[in-house]
């Protein structure tokens, strides 16, 4: 499932222009957080989620498979 929301996360990222400093810096998340959520290596929290969907101006049940 991390792996799964990671992968959606960078392609919405991806599509959407953003480097990873750049959108880190958007939702006010380190990079290296990012990184992890990425590369599922970390579970993003509620808030973190509330977070990177208001950057992509997408809606939270789009970034969960």
């Amino acid at each position: 499932m991390r792996a799964s929301i990671g992968k959606n996360i960078q392609k919405l990222r991806k599509s959407q222009g953003f480097s990873q400093e750049k959108f880190a810096e958007m939702a006010k998340i380190s990079r290296t957080h990012i990184g992890h959520i990425e590369q599922g290596r970390k579970s993003p929290s509620l808030k973190t989620l509330e977070k990177i969907a208001r950057v992509l101006k997408v809606k939270m049940s789009e970034l969960v498979p």
